[in-house]
C-alpha cells in the first residue's frame, strides 16, 4: 500500500471549522458593540478566559492577526476598523445563522403551481441555493457533477452537485424594513435590538447574493425616521427614543412610491405602541402612557395610506403586553396586512420564511 504525505499546514480541517466559527462568534459581537472592533475584541477576550476559546493552536492574538490578514479589519489612524470585507462578512455569518434554522419543510411555505405568474424557466444552469424549485433540478447535469467529484465505485449526493436551471421572476419585490429603534429596544434586562439589526443583515445578503432583481431599503425609527444604508447597518444604535411609526411608515411608503411596478411590501419590527408624531407645525409630540388616541389614530391614517398604494405591511412584534394586541389587530386590520407576536429567537426564521413565501407564492 502507498501512502502519500503532504505538507503540514497550519490550519488543519478541523481547525478551519475552528477558525470559521471564531469569525461567526467575532462577526456576532461586532452587531452587540455597534461595529466598534475594539470592544468587540474586548469581549472576545473576556470570554476567551471564562470558556477557553484560545489555546496553542489558536491564540487571542493570532486570531486578531487572521482578521487583519482577510482583510476583515485594519488599522486606521492608531484604531482598529470594520473593513467592507468585514462588513460583508456579517452579512454572511447572519445569513448562514438564519437558515441555520429554518426547517426545509417550514409551516406555510408553498410554491405556487399558477401557469403565467410567477416564474419562467430559462435555458442556463446554477447551483442549488435555498429557495430553489426541486422541480426546475437539471438531473443530468447534477448525476455528471457526483461521478466527477466521487469514485466510480459510489455515488455520494451533496447539495453542492445539484444544479438547477435559473428562473426569472416575472413580478420582483421592493421591501422597507423598518427598524424600531426606541429606548424599549434595549430596556428591562432583554436585548432586542440585536437581532433587529440580524435580520436587517442576513435579509441583505439573502436580497444581494440571491434575489438581485429585488429592492431593500432600511428604514429605523425612533422621534423621527430616517433611511439607513446597508453598510451602516453594524454600527446602527438605539436611543433614548419615543416610537414614531407614523413618521416611520410615511418615510417607508416615500420611498416605495419612487419603485415603479414592483411588488411593495414594509417588514416592520418592533417592541412597542406608537408614543410620538410630529404636529403638522413640525413640533413632536410626545406621550409614552397608555395608548394617546391622537397618536394612534395618525398612525392608523398612515397605514391606510399604505394599503390604498398597494403596499402590505407584516409587522413583527417582539414583546408580549397584552394591551398592545388590540392595538396590533387595529393596525393590521387597517392595512389588511399581517402580524406576528415573535420570539426573538425566531424572528430571523419568521421574516426569511415569510419573504421567500411570497416570492414564490
Amino acid at each position: 500500500m502507498k501512502v502519500q504525505y503532504s505538507k503540514w499546514k497550519p490550519w488543519s480541517l478541523t481547525d478551519d471549522e475552528r477558525l470559521e466559527n471564531m469569525f461567526a462568534l467575532f462577526s456576532y459581537l461586532l452587531i452587540q458593540t455597534d461595529g466598534d472592533v475594539e470592544d468587540a475584541l474586548n469581549w472576545l477576550e473576556k470570554l476567551s478566559v471564562e470558556y477557553q476559546l484560545f489555546d496553542d493552536n489558536l491564540s487571542f492574538s493570532e486570531f486578531v492577526d487572521e482578521l487583519k490578514k482577510k482583510g476583515y479589519i485594519a488599522k486606521k489612524n492608531g484604531q482598529l476598523i470594520l473593513t467592507a470585507k468585514g462588513n460583508s462578512r456579517i452579512r454572511t455569518d447572519s445569513l448562514a445563522k438564519i437558515f441555520s434554522g429554518l426547517k426545509l419543510d417550514t409551516n406555510g411555505y408553498h410554491e405556487t403551481n399558477k401557469s403565467g405568474n410567477g416564474i419562467e424557466r430559462l435555458s442556463e444552469l446554477k447551483y442549488f441555493s435555498f429557495g430553489d424549485n426541486l422541480s426546475n433540478v437539471d438531473m443530468t447535469s447534477t448525476i455528471k457533477n457526483v461521478y466527477r467529484r466521487t469514485n466510480p465505485s459510489g455515488f455520494n449526493l451533496t447539495e453542492d452537485d445539484i444544479e438547477v436551471f435559473e428562473t426569472e421572476h416575472l413580478s420582483s419585490c421592493a421591501t422597507v424594513l423598518m427598524i424600531d429603534i426606541s429606548h424599549s429596544m434595549v430596556l428591562y434586562g432583554e436585548d432586542r435590538i440585536t437581532p433587529a439589526k440580524e435580520v436587517a443583515l442576513g435579509l441583505a445578503e439573502l436580497i444581494i447574493s440571491r434575489y438581485k432583481k429585488d429592492k431593500l431599503n432600511i428604514v429605523v425609527f425612533g422621534d423621527d425616521a430616517k433611511e439607513v444604508d446597508i453598510k451602516d447597518l453594524p454600527f446602527l444604535s438605539v436611543g433614548p427614543f419615543h416610537t414614531n411609526t407614523k413618521a416611520g411608515l410615511k418615510l417607508s411608503r416615500n420611498i416605495l412610491k419612487r419603485k415603479g411596478r414592483f411588488n411593495k411590501q414594509i417588514f416592520m419590527i418592533t417592541d412597542g405602541k406608537p408614543s410620538a408624531i410630529f404636529t403638522d407645525d413640525g413640533r413632536l409630540y410626545k406621550n409614552s402612557f397608555g395608548l394617546d388616541p391622537r397618536i394612534v389614530n395618525k398612525t392608523l391614517d398612515e397605514a391606510v395610506k399604505c394599503r390604498r398604494e398597494g403596499i402590505r405591511i407584516t409587522t413583527f412584534m417582539v414583546a408580549q403586553d397584552y394591551y398592545l394586541r388590540d392595538f396590533i389587530n387595529e393596525f393590521t386590520k387597517a392595512n389588511n396586512g399581517h402580524a406576528y407576536f415573535s420570539d426573538l429567537n425566531r424572528l430571523g426564521q419568521m421574516i426569511f420564511t415569510d419573504y421567500i413565501r411570497r416570492k414564490n407564492g
